[in-house]
């Protein structure tokens, strides 16, 4: 199944408390729950404004559907082509 990468532009996201993360985080576990196993959250990065999130999902539709639902941001999305790391160079 194929991996995504999406960018949620929130301003101020960097300064969202852990409450509000958690809030934020139980909310997208809701929604992935009804939706099905067909889409997993794998993990997010927070910076000052943005939110980045791994996705696996069949297509972008369904991460657009999940967005949607939970009145997430999803200013872009991109399908993850390969993963590389230090130990690619070896």
């Amino acid at each position: 199944m194929p991996k995504y990468i999406i960018e949620r532009e929130i301003p101020g996201a960097g300064q969202l408390g852990d409450e509000q993360l958690q809030q934020i985080s139980q909310k997208s576990c809701c929604i992935l729950k009804e939706m099905g196993p067909q889409i997993q959250w794998l993990e997010s990065f927070v910076t000052d404004d943005k939110v980045y999130c791994i996705y696996i999902a069949p297509d972008e539709q369904t991460i657009r559907q999940h967005a949607e639902r939970g009145e997430f941001p999803a200013n872009s999305i991109a399908k993850i082509k390969t993963i590389i790391d230090p130990t690619t160079g070896e």
